[in-house]
Formats: structure tokens, C-alpha cells, sequence
């Protein structure tokens, strides 16, 4: 899916589209027992209630492609015969009507997951959309659709603890303590079955959603939808780049071959934000061997960091730039002071050994304040 795909689908999750008529799951506790099923028709709850489950479940759909939202493939065999594949275009082909299949995914879910000692509620929710058809000029025409798309969303979402709270008690005039209950968290993880790919269903994908860029639940995708290599997190993407700098190039991976690395990224980023090109943005290793190359950096370490790289991402010889680097700030750290810099005003930072004592310089033009005071900076 690309953005654009994904924007058409969040916009059908409001409450005054009535796109989803019935909500479905259960409540699990920390022991991983069901306490309670959920099926509830959202035509019969107040508004409010109405609007708090579409944004519980349009939060499943949000966060960034490739970072957030990861695509999941389904082998040929596994979408012709697997009992995951199947499972999935039941619960689709039925609207989550049949009552069987959801127990199946409830029990799948809650022997696959892993949320520690967490209570949580499995929800569930199907929707046919009537897909308009959108000219050459991507003019959406309202009359008439190209076709149906069924899917349907499932998302879990941790319930959080009882909080206790001074309350006003209108009718005594005063605030009185009381608890605000069991609360239920924005969804974990998530993801929508099939994939709206060219605007049309694709079984052969999902979309997966991790509210935790880092932590994506690799136990959950290998035990529901039987996926044993597992796409990167974006964090693991970072990781995987960052150590790859540093272990191939040793003491080259100096502050300017980063400042540089940095920058061409930054500015391939910038560039297709400005493309409005909907598909996810990709640099290949080789990129980022002409970058080092271009910083001085010897042939023998930007083979080293070819090498690693390709150890480290397998099958695939690309990165989400996005997962690279932080866009919109610069950080530096040491065990004792962290630097943040606005990413416009990286390369004035210099580092530089005086006296035998490594130093980070950074230029203190303009007013230089201290916890809020304003200080002087003498030459």
C-alpha cells in the first residue's frame, strides 16, 4: 500500500460514514483468560461511545509506512492452502459474522502474544467499500464504484489501571475522590486484511501496525500469520545501519563522514516529500557507498561495511531512509552530556583534540542562555 491508498482507508473510519456497523472481540486478563466477548452494534451506542471505537481503530492504521506500518507477504502456498491464509479470508468473506472463526483468532491471539503480565481487549471490525473510480487525473467520480473492497481490522489494545482522581460532586459542592475505572490503552499492534493495493484487495498481503517502532511483536507475526522472515523494525533498520558504520569503518567513522552520510539522506528524504510520490522512499547499500566514498573513506571499509550490511538485512540490499535518521534533529551523546542540534546547523559542529582532551565544538553566536538565564560567552 501507499500513502495514498492508505489516507482513502482512513477516511472511511468516521462515525458518520456508518462504514462499520458491529464491533467484536474480548476482554483478556493478565492470566490469559477470556473474562468477557464483545459483539455490539455501533447504531445502538451513544455518539460519543461511537466515536471513541473508530478512533481506537483508525489509531491501527496510523504512524508512518515502513515504520508503523509494515507490509506482510503471504507466500503462493501458503494463500492456496494454509490454515492461516484460510482463517483470514474466512473471518473476511463472512464480515466476522461467523462466530467460530472469531473464537479461532481469539485463542490464536491470546496463546501468541506476549504483553507480559498486561490485561487486554481484542477488537474487531469489518467494512465493504463501494471503491470509487478515479479518473487519469486522479479525480474521484462518487457515482459508481470500480469495485468492492471487504476487509476487515484487528487490533489489541492493553487495558491500563484504575486511576484514583478528586471528582466534583455537583450535588455536594465539593471534589470527592473516585476511580476512573479500567481504561482501555490505544491499540499495541494491529493489522488490516487484505492489503489495498492499486485500490483494490490483495490477499497475498496484510498491513501490520506497531504502535512501538522498535518492539513489533516478531512472536505475534510468526505464530498468526506463520511468517518466519520477518521484516526489519524500523528500529532494527537504524540498528543494523548505525553498527554496520561503525564496526567497518572503525576509526574513519569519524563526525564528517556522519555529518555527510546525514545530510545526503536527509536531503534524499526532503527531495521525495517533495515529489508527493505516494510509494515508500528506498536507498540501496550502494547509495551509501558513494557517500562514503565521497568522504574520503578507504575501499577496503566501505567493502567491510557492504559486507555487514548485507549480513545484517539478509535478502534485501535496501533501507527505509526514514529509519535511518532522525529527520529533525541532530544528536550527539557522551556517557555525560547529550547535544541536540537543529539538523540545519549540523556541519558546524566540529570535533577536536586539545591538550590530549577530545572536544566537541559548536559555535556560540547570537545570545547563549543556561537553564533559562542568559549568560555571556567572553573572548
Amino acid at each position: 500500500m501507499n500513502q495514498n491508498e492508505l489516507k482513502e482507508i482512513r477516511r472511511r473510519f468516521k462515525p458518520d460514514k456508518d462504514n462499520i456497523s458491529r464491533i467484536y472481540g474480548c476482554y483478556v486478563n493478565a492470566a490469559k483468560e477470556i473474562v468477557t466477548r464483545i459483539d455490539m452494534s455501533l447504531g445502538l451506542m451513544e455518539q460519543e461511545e461511537t466515536e471513541m471505537y473508530y478512533k481506537i481503530l483508525k489509531k491501527s492504521l496510523s504512524g508512518t509506512l515502513g515504520r508503523n506500518l509494515i507490509d506482510i507477504e503471504f507466500s503462493t502456498a501458503q494463500v492456496e492452502s494454509s490454515d492461516e491464509h484460510r482463517l483470514l479470508q474466512a473471518l473476511r468473506t463472512s464480515h466476522l459474522s461467523d462466530e467460530s472463526m472469531r473464537e479461532f483468532m481469539y485463542e490464536r491471539i491470546i496463546e501468541t502474544l506476549d504483553l507480559g503480565d498486561e490485561s487486554f481487549v481484542i477488537l474487531m471490525a469489518s467494512d465493504s467499500y463501494d471503491v470509487p473510480y478515479k479518473g487519469g487525473d486522479d479525480e474521484v467520480f462518487d457515482e459508481g464504484s470500480s469495485e468492492v473492497f471487504d476487509y476487515f481490522i484487528c487490533c489489541v489494545c492493553p487495558v491500563k489501571d484504575a486511576k484514583a482522581a478528586l471528582r466534583y460532586e455537583s450535588e455536594e459542592k465539593a471534589f470527592r475522590g473516585a476511580s476512573t475505572g479500567h481504561v482501555l490503552g490505544a491499540p499495541e499492534i494491529g493489522f488490516m486484511f487484505p492489503a489495498f493495493d492499486d485500490r483494490c484487495a490483495n490477499i497475498y498481503n496484510l498491513l501490520y501496525y506497531s504502535r512501538n517502532v522498535s518492539e513489533i511483536h516478531d512472536e505475534f507475526i510468526k505464530g498468526i500469520f506463520n511468517i518466519e522472515d520477518v521484516p526489519m523494525s524500523a528500529g532494527a533498520q537504524k540498528d543494523a545501519f548505525s553498527g554496520s558504520l561503525s564496526t567497518a569503518l572503525g576509526t574513519d567513522c569519524s563526525l564528517e563522514v556522519v555529518q555527510t552520510a546525514f545530510e545526503d539522506i536527509r536531503e534524499k528524504l526532503a527531495i521525495h516529500k517533495e515529489s508527493k510520490e505516494p510509494e515508500l522512499p528506498e536507498i540501496y547499500i550502494e547509495d551509501v557507498d558513494d557517500i562514503l566514498r565521497k568522504s574520503g573513506v578507504p575501499d577496503e571499509k566501505i567493502n567491510s561495511f557492504n559486507e555487514e550490511c548485507q549480513r545484517q538485512l539478509g535478502s534485501s540490499d535496501t533501507f527505509n531512509p526514514g529509519n535511518l535518521i532522525e529527520t529533525k534533529k541532530f544528536e550527539m551523546v557522551t556517557p555525560e552530556v547529550k547535544i541536540t542540534v537543529d539538523p540545519e546547523y549540523a556541519y558546524r559542529i566540529k570535533t577536536k583534540v586539545i591538550d590530549g582532551e577530545k572536544y566537541i565544538l559548536i559555535p556560540a553566536d547570537g545570545s547563549v542562555e543556561v537553564n533559562g538565564i542568559e549568560v555571556s560567552v567572553e573572548e
